[in-house]
């Protein structure tokens, strides 16, 4: 029978029935940080337990690290950081786990570094503490972020308990236009899916605009599909995940490549296999997106404008009503004018090289507008070092960027880098929630790299297509 990727890899690491009715999963990977971990790892300290697998448990800093070396230096300012940073030093030591500390050059934003070892593989089944875990699904593999209590399950057994989920496979059809992103395709589909549209489902993405994409694309756009209210996200392997995957550290060697790749091209979905449920969406008529409110899925095209409340009903209608009442703007309203104060490049959203290769490319011979703050913060370590090889963090420097240290930043402001006050923030991360960005009352505008470095440069939402 013609099965689709989901089930093969579900199936394929199914160790046990449990009497809840839920499935006992093998977990291949398991990625740590500092917030979800303490707790987990405290737990197997209190019942005398050892890591079940430590060759399968990576651990890296990146929520709570500032992004400037004079912050960076050791005791942490934050009293708080530093013990949480202090704990996951410790506990990677006394546990045997692999840590990539800044000290290594290999630090960075835990969805960043597993992809760029190679430690990411098509057929995996993953699981870390956070919700963005869904990203590794671009590499053919079921992603799944989860909560403390579950990371000391995966510490101490090497397995969750999990029940099989729907799967819906939403296919890109055509090109993108000029101008338009992995970014604009996962805000795209939010808006059309909803924030819950995805609850119960894992998402196949696919279609000729999905495989155009190269393997930092695709990760974008499985990062975001946790916030159309899926479980995971993933992408069929193909010739362009091989290719990504071909010589990084963790990656198979020599004869044991070769029998990898003949493994992984079996993983994808079966021609001919069922979907629960299945969602086209025309990529041709995808425009650079922007948010205009207080949800992922309150997004719109750039040359369109905000949403009439009477178009809604019901518990969306009021939801609107508070995006409106928060963010200060008005139904009817363009994007497009919309004044910024401060511009956040990065996250394990859009902080990959190709994302700041693309707002280079923007912000080559232009100037920051005036009394604009705009930072751009590479995903890790070795991002960062690339960039400079190519002279990236030259372009943004003299552009009037701030070039920082790798970290999640900005993105959910656990670290130095918060909004203040009212501020709006043109960002590239993922969430767009109140108080996201560190400010309990600013405002965050979710755009691609390429609209956040045009944004920065005008000081206000412009379409980056009239400038490129």
């Amino acid at each position: 029978m013609a099965k689709n990727l989901y089930s093969k890899v579900f199936e394929s690491h199914s160790v046990a029935m449990l009497s809840s009715g839920q499935t006992q999963l093998f977990i291949g990977l398991h990625l740590c940080h500092e917030v979800t971990s303490p707790q987990a790892f405290a737990m197997l300290r209190e019942q005398g337990l050892p890591v079940a697998f430590p060759e399968r448990t990576f651990v890296t800093v990146d929520h709570i690290i500032p992004t400037t070396l004079e912050e960076r230096a050791r005791p942490l300012r934050d009293s708080i950081s530093e013990e949480m940073f202090a704990h996951l030093e410790r506990n990677a030591k006394d546990f045997g786990l692999k840590f990539f500390g800044p000290q290594t050059g290999e630090q960075g934003v835990v969805h960043v570094v597993g992809p760029e070892n190679g430690l990411t593989q098509p057929g995996m089944t993953i699981a870390c503490g956070d919700s963005h875990t869904a990203t590794h699904g671009a590499f053919g593999s079921l992603a799944f972020g989860i909560g403390t209590s579950q990371v000391a399950d995966v510490l101490a057994t090497q397995t969750l308990a999990m029940a099989p989920l729907k799967v819906r496979r939403i296919e890109f059809t055509g090109a993108l236009k000029k101008g338009v992103t992995p970014k604009d395709v996962s805000l795209a589909y939010i808006a059309k899916l909803g924030v819950n549209g995805g609850v119960g489902f894992a998402y196949e993405f696919s279609g000729p605009v999905i495989e155009a994409m190269d393997m930092e694309g695709r990760m974008t756009v499985c990062n975001m599909a946790i916030e159309g209210g899926a479980r995971c996200g993933y992408i069929n392997p193909d010739e362009t995940t091989f290719a990504y995957l071909k010589g990084r550290p963790y990656s198979p060697q020599g004869a044991a490549w070769d029998r990898a790749v003949a493994s992984w091209r079996l993983v994808a979905s079966d021609p001919g296999c069922s979907f629960d449920d299945v969602v086209v969406i025309d990529g041709s008529l995808i425009e650079p997106m922007v948010t205009w409110g207080i949800t992922p899925a309150q997004a719109i095209g750039i040359t369109q404008t905000m949403p009439l409340v009477d178009s809604f009903s019901g518990s969306e209608r009021t939801v609107v009503e508070e995006a409106y009442e928060y963010m200060d703007f008005q139904p009817g309203q363009s994007i497009i004018g919309v004044a910024i104060n401060v511009v956040y490049i990065g996250s394990c959203t859009n902080g990959r090289l190709s994302d700041l290769r693309a707002a280079a490319k923007v912000a080559q011979g232009r100037k920051v507008a005036t009394g604009i703050r705009a930072i751009v913060v590479p995903g890790s370590q070795k991002v960062k070092v690339l960039a400079e090889s190519e002279g990236l963090d030259k372009v943004f420097l003299d552009a009037g960027f701030e070039w920082r240290e790798a970290g999640c930043s900005m993105c959910l402001a656990m670290n130095p880098d918060k909004l203040k006050g009212r501020e709006i923030a043109a960002s590239t991360s993922n969430r767009n929630f109140k108080g996201r960005q560190g400010s309990p009352t600013g405002r965050t505008l979710l755009m691609s790299p390429e609209m956040a470095a045009a944004a920065a440069v005008h000081g206000k939402v412009v379409d980056v297509r009239d400038f490129l």
